[in-house]
């Protein structure tokens, strides 16, 4: 079905179908099971529905693939099409808990990629170049510009579901100064940023989707942190680059950004939270980090 077929495009941007076998879908976050249920299928089916999508399966059908390749490049687009699907499943009396609102915009939210303003697009184009090659020889149904937005559809939607999983861990709140991306009770997406500690362009594709290998930041202590004024150490503490450090004694507005507080001596970080991992925290001592 036509709205099927959105939905599990829509599940894509919270469920990494990879990780799934027959054997485990069961254990398929949500919304899996609850697709599954609304649609009476298995949840092995709307798995595979899911590959069809972004082409990892190679017999998934030319016109599902040319949605995705649509849809997943307008977020607008997504969004109202997302929406009008459950406004009529709620005229036909299918209620939230047959069919939840799983992206949180039934009540005026906007549909927001995260972490893509870490994503460059030359280098997305660069590292593809061999996977289009390879479609382009094996699957001679599907267009080659269906193909480049396809793959490049999918590189994004794997940065939104790692950028959410580290904003999850560190409890949605800057792991330099603690401030929330809750205001008023709203989540503001913008107000936080989910940053690779080894950066996406010298990551494996593993490394990428490692929500170790990443840091919740606010946009000031995030860039800071990119460009190597400021990294972390083996026991989580806080280090200043000496020029920073140096800048602070005189410079009254750096000192309120970057003093301590409202820097923390160490990351904050949730009680349950999985630490970063410290060899993507000593790439960026090594590599990124202005020690002089």
């Amino acid at each position: 079905m036509p709205s099927e077929v959105v939905l599990c495009l829509c599940a894509s941007l919270l469920v990494d179908h990879s990780r799934f076998g027959s054997g485990s879908a069961h254990r398929a976050g949500f919304p899996v099971q609850k697709l599954a249920e609304l649609y009476k299928r298995p949840p092995t089916s709307i798995l595979a529905k899911m590959a069809n999508l972004d082409g990892t399966r190679s017999n998934g059908g030319r016109h599902e693939l040319e949605v995705s390749a649509r849809m997943s490049a307008d977020s607008a687009l997504l969004q109202d099409v997302y929406l009008r699907i459950l406004r009529a499943a709620r005229a036909e009396g299918i209620d939230r808990d047959s069919l939840p609102d799983f992206l949180e915009l039934e009540h005026g939210g906007t549909l927001w990629l995260a972490g893509q303003e870490e994503l460059v697009p030359s280098e997305i184009e660069s590292e593809l170049e061999g996977t289009i090659e390879e479609w382009a020889r094996d699957r001679t149904d599907v267009p080659i510009e269906v193909t480049q937005r396809v793959l490049t559809s999918t590189v994004r939607i794997g940065q939104h579901r790692f950028a959410r999983a580290v904003m999850s861990n560190h409890g949605n709140r800057c792991v330099f100064c603690g401030m929330s991306s809750v205001v008023g009770g709203r989540r503001r997406p913008r107000m936080l940023t989910a940053s690779h500690i080894k950066p996406w362009r010298d990551s494996s594709n593993k490394e990428r989707l490692d929500h170790l290998n990443g840091l919740a930041a606010c946009p000031t202590h995030d860039v800071a942190f990119d460009t190597g004024l400021i990294t972390v150490a083996e026991d989580l503490s806080i280090t200043y680059a000496h020029d920073l450090e140096r800048a602070l004694e005189e410079d009254e507005p750096l000192r309120r950004a970057f003093g301590k507080p409202p820097l923390a001596d160490k990351l904050i970080l949730p009680s349950n939270a999985d630490l970063p991992d410290r060899r993507y925290l000593g790439w960026h001592r090594t590599k990124i980090f202005v020690s002089d």
